[in-house]
């Protein structure tokens, strides 16, 4: 068994979610906050066998496309001028998949 781990932007959350619970997948999200760009997003959390893992990939690779975004690289400082934005490359999802010794449920 397999425990796949998806960080991935919130906006894309719910319709992945939505997705894995169509196709016969549990899934739990958690609502977290990214260190980098201090932005928002959501940690997916899916239990699978280890056959499934492929599918499990494609629907968030289907589910969470990547993206540009403008982002400033600085807080601007009060009495200052905004720092200049730039354009950078926000991934779809960031995925871990974790080898589960051991499920139990009370």
């Amino acid at each position: 068994m397999k425990m796949i781990m998806s960080i991935v932007n919130s906006s894309d959350a719910r319709g992945l979610t939505d997705t894995l619970m169509r196709k016969g997948y549990r899934a739990t999200e958690i609502s977290t906050t990214g260190g980098f760009l201090r932005r928002r997003n959501a940690t997916v959390l899916i239990g699978v066998e280890d056959e499934k893992v492929d599918d499990v990939l494609e629907i968030i690779r289907d589910s969470c496309p990547a993206r540009t975004e403008r982002v400033y690289p600085s807080p601007p400082v009060i009495g200052t001028l905004l720092p200049p934005a730039a354009d950078a490359q926000i991934s779809g999802a960031v995925i871990f998949v974790l080898n589960v010794d051991r499920v139990e449920s009370y």
